[in-house]
């Protein structure tokens, strides 16, 4: 699973090819213990739950990078290594 930021201890990646399981554009979260999975462009939540701090950092830059990230989900979806995302600053 590639990861694509890192943003204050929390992970975010893209699973290459995961489209069964989660049949919409999303990430997948780290936080410590927590886990959790994130539609995108609009970060609802699909599985899982991050502490409520994290959640709003994640949703932020989810925000800033809306139209990175579905370039990063075609580029999963089509067998591709995702680019890097910035994290927040």
């Amino acid at each position: 699973m590639p990861t694509i930021s890192m943003l204050y201890g929390i992970l975010v990646a893209m699973y290459v090819l995961d489209t069964v399981k989660h049949h919409h554009p999303h990430i997948h979260i780290r936080y410590n213990d927590s886990k959790a999975a994130l539609k995108i462009p609009d970060d609802e939540l699909l599985e899982g739950d991050l502490p409520k701090r994290q959640m709003k950092l994640v949703q932020a830059w989810i925000e800033l990078h809306q139209d990175e990230l579905m370039a990063d989900w075609y580029l999963a979806s089509t067998g591709q290594s995702p680019f890097k995302i910035d994290p927040l600053r």
